[in-house]
């Protein structure tokens, strides 16, 4: 969970400090919830990963009018149990194009599509080491993903606002357990994580 948060930590540093040349930089934390549908692999019931509560932290960066560039990552707080067996914990992390539009001073409509990751920690209750010496409690399954969403950023107070949204995640072979070797995936390649960010706007202009 670190090294996302360091890599989130650094774009955000790098945007704020380019702010005074951007229409608009934002930032926001928040959370929600995972819905996934059932379904099977191989002829055989798999797992979903549907339901927990999800924290997430976002950063936009508004370089032109109505375009911009996103960074968020979100993961579930507490652990669900794989097959009511394994403690797990997903993390998505994402970089997107956005699609920025003020309908008024008050309610803005952001829409977002691009790629990033969906990293599963299997807590297996045995300790992984490597030729280091450095070992873990968990195995690691990765995948490449490919999200799209949207979310209404109503301002509230000045510019403090609160935006619901809605992300629809692609993840390839979901359901066949990446490089983890200890389970054989989850039941759907398109979870959908949705909830509501509270965020804070820097510069520009909310009237354009």
């Amino acid at each position: 969970m670190q090294k996302y948060l360091a890599v989130l930590s650094i774009c955000g540093i790098f945007l704020l400090g380019s702010r005074l040349h951007a229409q608009q930089f934002d930032v926001a934390v928040g959370g929600g919830s995972l819905y996934a549908e059932h379904g099977t692999y191989n002829g055989g019931a798999l797992p979903t990963e549907s339901g927990g509560g999800f924290l997430g932290v976002s950063t936009n960066y508004l370089f032109k009018r109505n375009l911009g560039v996103q960074g968020e990552l979100n993961w579930r707080v507490t652990q669900g149990l794989y097959a009511n067996q394994i403690p797990y914990r997903p993390v998505f992390w994402a970089v997107n194009a956005m699609y920025y539009h003020p309908i008024n001073s008050r309610i803005h409509l952001e829409v977002v599509a691009g790629g990033g990751g969906q990293n599963v920690r299997f807590y297996n209750g045995t300790y992984n080491c490597d030729i280091n010496g450095n070992c873990t409690n968990y195995v690691t399954s990765n995948h490449f993903m490919i999200d799209g969403g949207a979310g209404v950023r109503l301002y509230f107070y000045h510019n403090l606002f609160l935006r619901p949204e809605a992300r629809i995640y692609y993840v390839p072979n979901n359901n066949n357990g990446g490089t983890a070797t200890t389970h054989p995936g989850f039941s759907s390649t398109y979870p959908i994580r949705y909830g509501a960010f509270l965020g804070y706007t820097f510069g520009g202009s909310k009237n354009k």
